[in-house]
């Protein structure tokens, strides 16, 4: 018995060796590559300048830390785990390294970025859609990040119009950036292996970023991927939409009224009308069925209202339409279509 318990506590034990006693939490997300291959791989198709600040996050016990800051001029490495910060400073203690590697202890959603040239990272997974978009966000402009995804998620982000896995992850991402799969990468690499697959994905930011109100991108994108393989004539009929929408319509005309009145304030109500920056997390799950049927006992009032919003889809083509096969384009299009209605999502 006494020796079950000593097993038992040995991954607990604080060690001063590398790598060799610190016990990883699944929980967090803490799968560390142990491949050297894959990570020559990584930091190759990474692309990295000698001149290159490079943010890293959670660089865990530093095997991809250490091939980055022979690459580029500098890491920035941000770790949740003490445990972490304090191995990694172990590891590159009295190496030339030393000085071009700063630890930033703390949650990378709710740190503030620095400046930096390009990411590289292998990400705990449960974080991937809030960071992605931290970094799409991020107002300091970099070159691209590559990172390491779930399998599936990064099958997402990279998914085009018909694909089985097209949703609006894939739509909100592709809108701010130029995303491309570069390899995958099965669970045996880590230690402990996760329970899925894993790919690398290489984002780089467009440049200009495109001008759309993101609150009312994320909005309109959220009621058409109600039920992505419905028409969008079907999904814009269901009661809710139409009265979240006619809302926005209402709210909007009294503001335009404001402005006729008070020109002042009204202009500056219209501009913080749906201009909040915002989390677009990735929760594509769709409607059940029953959640699909239409209620027919609207009053006069939304029945008016809702011929508006099927005039705009009949003018674009767009009522037959499903989101799963329309492009970024014709997202874009249909939604300046039902702005220039005044009908808003946000």
């Amino acid at each position: 018995m006494a020796g079950g318990k000593i097993k038992k506590e040995k991954p607990k034990a604080p060690s001063n060796h590398y790598q060799g006693g610190i016990s990883f939490h699944k929980s967090k997300g803490q799968h560390i590559l142990k491949n050297p291959l894959l990570v020559d791989s990584i930091v190759q198709k990474a692309g990295i300048k000698t001149t290159d600040v490079i943010l890293e996050i959670g660089p865990g016990t530093g095997n991809l830390t250490k091939k980055l800051l022979e690459a580029g001029k500098e890491v920035i490495a941000i770790e949740l785990d003490s445990r972490m910060v304090l191995e990694l400073q172990r590891r590159f203690q009295g190496t030339p390294f030393s000085n071009r590697l700063k630890v930033i202890q703390g949650d990378v959603l709710k740190t503030e970025l620095p400046r930096f040239d390009i990411c590289v990272a292998n990400i705990p997974y449960q974080i991937s859609s809030p960071l992605t978009f931290k970094l799409l966000f991020h107002q300091s402009s970099f070159r691209c990040a590559v990172i390491m995804y779930q399998r599936e998620f990064a099958m997402r982000l990279v998914a085009q119009p018909g694909d089985n896995l097209y949703c609006r992850l894939s739509v909100n991402t592709q809108l701010y950036a130029r995303v491309s799969h570069l390899l995958k990468v099965g669970k045996n690499n880590f230690r402990p292996p996760p329970k899925v697959d894993s790919s690398v994905v290489r984002i780089e930011p467009r440049k200009p970023q495109p001008q759309v109100n993101k609150k009312e991108w994320d909005g309109f994108l959220r009621v058409c991927f109600i039920r992505k393989n419905k028409t969008l004539g079907s999904i814009f009929k269901q009661k809710s939409v139409l009265v979240m929408l006619e809302k926005n319509f209402k709210t909007l005309q009294a503001v335009l009224a404001s402005i006729q009145n008070d020109g002042s304030n009204g202009e500056a109500a219209a501009m913080d009308l749906g201009d909040h920056s915002m989390g677009l997390e990735d929760d594509d799950n769709e409607m059940d069925d029953d959640d699909m049927e239409m209620d027919e006992g609207e009053g006069g009032e939304v029945s008016e209202f809702k011929e508006k919003v099927m005039n705009v889809l009949k003018e674009g083509g767009f009522e037959e339409k499903r989101s799963s096969k329309l492009s970024q384009q014709e997202f874009l299009y249909l939604l300046s279509l039902f702005n220039k209605s005044g009908i808003h999502f946000s």
